[in-house]
C-alpha cells in the first residue's frame, strides 16, 4: 500500500527519495477509520480518538516519519524491540524466501522444520552454556506464560507437586495476559482482570532512589529488598515455593537497575531454598546492556530465560523460553509435556530471527554496545542532565536509561503529582519528533542498538529540550 504524506517542501526534502509515495488517504480518513474500528492497547480511546492517533507510515534506521511528513527520532526501539533498526533487507528478504519456501508448518505431532531447528541451535550458541533446548510462542507474554508451565510440569518430576508458588515483585511487568499480568505486580492491570492466576505472590522492588528510607545505602537497600525473597519463602514455607522470577532490570516499571547487592543475594537465596530463578530477558535480551543478556550484565545465573522483542528485532512476532540443561532433561525424560501454541516456532518467524540474530552477531552489533556507544549514551545524559533542576538520577547502562524527574533531586523528594509531571514531559518529546516513554515520573529511553553518535547527540538534545520546557512549565527552572 502507499502512503500520502502531505508536508512542507523543507520536510519532504528529509524523507530519503525511496521512502516518498503517492497518495492514498489523508490524515484525517486514517484517523477516522482508525477511531471507528481500532482499539489500542493501554489507551483511554475516548481521548485518543478525540485527539486523533499519530499514523506513522514509514520507518528507516533509527527514524520514523508519520503521515504529515515529520521525520521522528525512535529514542524506544518501537517497545524496545527494533534492536537492528528499521529498514534491514536481510530480514525482510529472509521471511520472504521462507513464505515461498514452507509459509507455515506446525511443531505438534512429531514433526519439526529447518528454520526451527537452525535457530535453536543458533540461540544454543550465543545464550549462556548451560542453555541448550528452546521453546517458541509469540510473545513474552505466552513467553512467561509457558514458564509458569514449565516451573510446574518440573517439580512435578521431581516429586515435589507441592512446590506450585512463584514469587515475583510489585511494580513488575511480565506481559497482559491473565498469567503473565498477575506475574506482574502492577496494581492497575489486576484491577481489570476478572480473576487472577492463584499462587502467585510478590515482594517489594528494588527502587532506590523511590523507596529507600532514613540514611540506607544503595548497597544495604539492594540488601534488604533481596531478603525479602528469603522472608516471603519462609512464610509460605520453602516446600511451596517454586520459582522467583524478575526482570534483570525493570523495563515498563521505569527502568530500575538494581543496587549492585541484589542479584547476588537473591541468587544466593533461591539455592539455598531450591528455588529455581527465572530472568525474564523480553526487554533486556539480546543486546540492550552491551551483553547477550542483561543478567549476564548482573553476573547471576537463571534457569529460565523468557526472550521476545529483540529476538526478530519486532519484525515479526516471536517469543521463546530458554532452558538450563537441568530443566530440559527432566522435561524430556518425564513424558508428555502438555503445552503448545498453533504458531510455537513458526517456520517465518524463525528464518527472520536467524537473520536478525546474524546481523547482531556478524556486524558486532552488540559488541558495539558495549565498548562505544552505550558508554557514549551513557556518558552523554549524564553530562546533559547533571544538575539539572528536576532530575534526581540517572539509571542504566548500554542503550537503555530511565531520567527520574524530581522536585527536589538533592533530597529525593519526587513530585506529588509524578504522572502527570511524566505525561507533561512525555508530550514535549512527542511534539519535538522524539519518542521517549514516561513511567510516572521516570523517562525512559531505548534506542535501536544501531544508533551512531550523531543520532545519540539528536536523541540526548531533543530530551533536554522536553525536560527543560517541563521545568520551565513547572516554575522551577
Amino acid at each position: 500500500m502507499s502512503y500520502r504524506i502531505d508536508a512542507p517542501a523543507s520536510a519532504i526534502e528529509d524523507i530519503p527519495t525511496t521512502l516518498r509515495a503517492q497518495p492514498s488517504r489523508s490524515t484525517g480518513e486514517y484517523r477516522a477509520l482508525d477511531a471507528a474500528h481500532h482499539i489500542h492497547p493501554f489507551s483511554d480511546m475516548g481521548s485518543l480518538n478525540k485527539a486523533g492517533s499519530r499514523v506513522i507510515v514509514k520507518a528507516k534506521g533509527v527514524y520514523l516519519w508519520d503521515s504529515e511528513g515529520n521525520k521522528i527520532i525512535d529514542g524506544m526501539a518501537g517497545l524496545w524491540c527494533v534492536n537492528v533498526g528499521y529498514g534491514r533487507k536481510e530480514l525482510a528478504e529472509a521471511g520472504y524466501r521462507q513464505m515461498q519456501e514452507l509459509p507455515f508448518y506446525n511443531t505438534f505431532f512429531k514433526t519439526t522444520h529447518p528454520p526451527v531447528i537452525e535457530l535453536s541451535t543458533l540461540l544454543a550458541q550465543i545464550t549462556p552454556a548451560p542453555f541448550n533446548h528452546f521453546f517458541y510462542c509469540n510473545s513474552g507474554s505466552e513467553g512467561n506464560d509457558t514458564v509458569l508451565r514449565i516451573v510446574h510440569q518440573f517439580w512435578l518430576t521431581q516429586g515435589k507437586p507441592s512446590k506450585k508458588v512463584v514469587i515475583s515483585r510489585r511494580n513488575a511487568y511480565h506481559g497482559s495476559t491473565i498469567a503473565g499480568g498477575t506475574l506482574g505486580g502492577m496494581g492497575y492491570m489486576h484491577e481489570q482482570m476478572p480473576s487472577k492466576v492463584e499462587n502467585i505472590v510478590h515482594i517489594d522492588q528494588p527502587y532506590f532512589y523511590g523507596e529507600a528510607e532514613g540514611n540506607l545505602t544503595p548497597e544495604e537497600f539492594g540488601l534488604a529488598r533481596a531478603q525479602q525473597l528469603e522472608a516471603k519463602i519462609l512464610e509460605v514455607g520453602a516446600q511451596n515455593v517454586a520459582a522467583f522470577i524478575g526482570e534483570p532490570f525493570q523495563g515498563a516499571g521505569g527502568v530500575i537497575f538494581p543496587p549492585s547487592t541484589y542479584w547476588p543475594e537473591i541468587q544466593r537465596i533461591c539455592r539455598k531454598y531450591d528455588v529455581l530463578l527465572c530472568a525474564d530477558e523480553v526487554i533486556g535480551g539480546f543486546g540492550r546492556t552491551g551483553e547477550w543478556f542483561a543478567h549476564e550484565h548482573f553476573g547471576f545465573e537463571p534457569d529460565l530465560i523468557t526472550m521476545a522483542k529483540g529476538l526478530t528485532s519486532g519484525y515479526v512476532p516471536m517469543g521463546a523460553v530458554g532452558l538450563h540443561d537441568r530443566i530440559a532433561k527432566a522435561l524430556i525424560e518425564n513424558g508428555e509435556f502438555n503445552h503448545g501454541l498453533t504458531y510455537s516456532g513458526h517456520p517465518v518467524a524463525a528464518a527472520v530471527a536467524i537473520a536478525n540474530l546474524k546481523l547482531l552477531r556478524d556486524e558486532g552489533i552488540v559488541a558495539r554496545v558495549k565498548s562505544d556507544t552505550g558508554p557514549y549514551f551513557q556518558q552523554r545524559l549524564r553530562e546533559t542532565f547533571a544538575n539539572h533542576p528536576i532530575v534526581g538520577d540517572i539509571a542504566g547502562t548500554g542503550l537503555v536509561a530511565g531520567l527520574q524527574l524530581a522536585e527536589d533531586p538533592a533530597t529525593r523528594k519526587r513530585f506529588a503529582n509524578g504522572g502527570d509531571v511524566g505525561t507533561i514531559c512525555r508530550d514535549f518529546c512527542f511534539n519535538g519528533n522524539l519518542i521517549m516513554r514516561a513511567t510516572g515520573d521516570r523517562m525512559l529511553l531505548s534506542p535501536p542498538l544501531v544508533v551512531t553518535h550523531g543520532e545519540i547527540d539528536e536523541i540526548v538534545s531533543k530530551a533536554k529540550h522536553a525536560v527543560d520546557a517541563t521545568a520551565q512549565q513547572l516554575g522551577l527552572s
